[in-house]
């Protein structure tokens, strides 16, 4: 097995166990943040004597996480999305004439060893059909030269034309199709260069989307008034994903029924745009496509990606292509070797992750060895904190646009993302960090003190937190018709807001801290009628009322409430006859299916940690919740978990993140040794 890369993924932590790794970077190590390199036998665990079952699995548990960390000191597992994101990359590589037909046969490999018997894919497992996700597999399958009668393909092919067609695919998909003039560019929706151009303080400007809708839109601004088409042979076009022949009328976009809706108005405002983008008149064409282009090159990291996402990488890399940027140019190759960092490849599979996810990962795995009774200044802890402590972003990004007096703090997802911090990385880092012994305590005390500042000040004004932006609320874009996933806003919500109170709570900020207060009353308007709060960053009602909760203890909030009290009740009427939690993606679209799914560790792991922090540790739920997760241990000291209990774009993009199903039972179980004692 051959792997461009010098460091392992944690190998027990992804779905291939195969070889992938930390791209090498030249980051400054910052003082007192040195990794040192312990032997294996101070930092590899120790058996103890068990004196119980809940001892033997919290053992097991804490072993593997110590044979899981890497030799710098990190965690990284496996961020498992869907096919499209392999698929696209297959696309890129035939629209940039760079195809590998060794590692396109894995990759179709993999693409098609997530075709399910019906013959479509899906965006989580267990899921019904989805058709973007279908044609795009279908086409990259062609590209990589399956032929249309490939029984795989006749099975996708049939879904399809049953869901409608090609023309019946979200926005992405048809943009894929365009660029290999699959698809006519007059059916994308508008997205004019020029938007890059309005000012800051203007209510529509493109510091008012997300920050991964953002770095994707304007690479994408700039391939979509070029409109490249790579044409291709008569063997590798899709035509027969088309219903019928397409004819003008199905390039345009249907409307919501009513007088006025702000759908039907931008889907107006779209045809007025096509008019103005078609004419030759275009005065401010040239100084937009420049800004956008500078603005490209600009937030390349280091690293060679952007955003630490694919849409956002792969969609520049077509940007500087379609600019004429040549395959060999250092910001295109970097760009591609960035993408090839993201990928996790075997023998005979290749897969692209949508996202790698190190520190968020390094976080969870030492705060669930905390929680396990680790002491703090143990070898293991202290490697993983200082790694932490390196990664610490300390350049301002594009949140300073609507914070121009915060100063820089706090964490990223990945290996190296100065541009996108987080809150939600930044608050679980700090929370994991607290009371490591480190070699250098002050200076892990000056990072944590710029990261909470860093944080605070990211509070929007409404009380809750978003994930990398503050004030991202303009909801009216979530209706323009580029809009198909709802996903162009980062507004606050209650998991991170829940997050931001527990990290507030945890370094002695008191209920009546300003900020708090804010938050709380946030929380307050924001929560279910039965009971629970929404999760954006996790599924769904279960992720988000444990971080709630969760915050709610940490900054000294009266657990006996009624409102506390009805969503603990709520927790409690949702647990299986097993004794376990589960919630199935399929709440996102049918609030009543909430809390409602099969059992897995991680949201099992969530209700029981959201119920003992609410007091009910000594309670027969939480005790049968603890049996559930000692009695689906494997002997490794893992669980296994199928389901996908990740959110990326709720509805629409769904993760599963290969760390959820190993740290947040040993979480639980730890603080349940911890408030009971231990007792069976």
């Amino acid at each position: 097995m051959t792997s461009p890369f010098k460091h392992p993924i944690s190998h027990a932590l992804t779905s291939f166990n195969g070889i992938a790794s930390e791209p090498e970077l030249n980051v400054e190590h910052k003082a007192g943040a040195t990794v040192h390199q312990f032997p294996p036998a101070l930092w590899k665990s120790k058996p103890g004597k068990a004196k119980s079952p809940l001892d033997l699995a919290i053992e097991g548990s804490r072993d593997f996480f110590f044979r899981e960390q890497l030799p710098k000191g990190y965690w990284w597992a496996e961020l498992e999305s869907n096919v499209t994101i392999t698929a696209e990359y297959i696309m890129l590589l035939h629209f940039l004439g760079l195809v590998d037909h060794e590692r396109e046969r894995k990759m179709s490999n993999y693409l098609l060893s997530k075709q399910t018997e019906e013959g479509f894919w899906t965006i989580y497992y267990g899921g019904p059909g989805d058709l973007s996700t279908t044609v795009e597999a279908y086409f990259a399958l062609k590209l990589a030269g399956y032929p249309a009668e490939h029984p795989a393909l006749v099975k996708a092919r049939a879904f399809i034309l049953g869901k409608g067609g090609v023309i019946k695919s979200r926005v992405f998909t048809k943009i894929f199709l365009a660029l290999f003039g699959e698809f006519d560019w007059l059916g994308v929706p508008s997205m004019p260069v020029e938007l890059n151009l309005l000012p800051n303080w203007a209510y529509i400007n493109i510091y008012e989307f997300s920050s991964w809708a953002r770095a994707t839109i304007i690479p994408l601004s700039i391939v979509m008034f070029k409109r490249p088409v790579h044409k291709l042979p008569p063997a590798q076009r899709v035509q027969e994903l088309f219903v019928r022949p397409p004819r003008a009328i199905d390039y345009t976009f249907t409307k919501e029924e009513g007088i006025f809706t702000w759908k039907n108005f931008f889907i107006g405002l779209d045809h007025m745009l096509k008019v103005y983008e078609r004419s030759p008149l275009r005065p401010f064409r040239k100084r937009a496509m420049a800004k956008a282009e500078e603005w490209v090159l600009e937030h390349q990291e280091e690293s060679g990606d952007w955003g630490g996402i694919q849409p956002a990488m792969l969609n520049a890399v077509l940007a500087l292509s379609v600019l004429g940027y040549e395959n060999e140019h250092p910001a295109v190759s970097q760009g591609l070797k960035a993408l090839e960092h993201f990928c996790i490849e075997t023998d005979d599979h290749l897969v692209l992750q949508s996202c790698v996810s190190p520190v968020w990962d390094t976080a969870l795995a030492l705060k669930a060895l905390i929680d396990a009774g680790v002491p703090s200044d143990h070898p293991s802890l202290v490697k993983g904190a200082q790694w932490l402590l390196e990664r610490e972003v300390r350049k301002p990004g594009d949140w300073k646009i609507k914070s121009p007096e915060l100063e820089p703090g706090g964490w990223a997802f990945e290996f190296l993302n100065d541009w996108y911090p987080d809150v939600d990385d930044s608050g679980f880092v700090m929370i994991a960090l607290k009371g490591i012994e480190v070699k250098d305590r002050r200076s892990m005390n000056d990072a944590v003190k710029r990261g909470i500042n860093w944080c605070l000040g990211m509070q929007s004004k409404n009380g809750g937190w978003g994930a990398f932006d503050k004030d991202n609320t303009r909801h009216i874009l979530n209706k323009i018709p580029f809009a198909d996933l709802e996903a162009l806003i980062d507004p606050p919500t209650a998991d991170l807001t829940g997050r931001m109170l527990e990290l507030m709570g945890t370094f002695g900020y008191a209920k009546t801290f300003p900020a708090a207060q804010r938050a709380l009353e946030f929380l307050k308007k924001n929560q279910e009628p039965e009971g629970p709060w929404w999760g954006r960053w996790g599924v769904n009602y279960l992720y988000g009322t444990w971080s709630v909760l969760c915050g709610l203890a940490a900054i000294g909030e009266d657990m006996e409430l009624p409102y506390i009290k009805k969503a603990v009740n709520w927790i409690k009427s949702r647990q299986n006859i097993d004794g376990g939690w589960g919630e199935t993606c399929e709440s996102y679209h049918d609030a009543t299916l909430a809390g409602m799914g099969e059992s897995t560790a991680s949201q099992t792991g969530w209700a029981l940690l959201g119920l003992m922090a609410a007091g009910e540790a000594d309670s027969s739920t939480v005790v049968r919740g603890i049996q559930y997760l000692i009695s689906t241990q494997r002997q490794d000291g893992t669980w296994d978990e199928t389901q996908y209990t990740g959110t990326g774009f709720p509805k629409y993009f769904m993760i599963k993140y290969h760390i959820y199903r190993n740290c947040f039972p040993l979480m639980a179980l730890g603080t349940y040794r911890t408030l009971t004692g231990g007792a069976e």
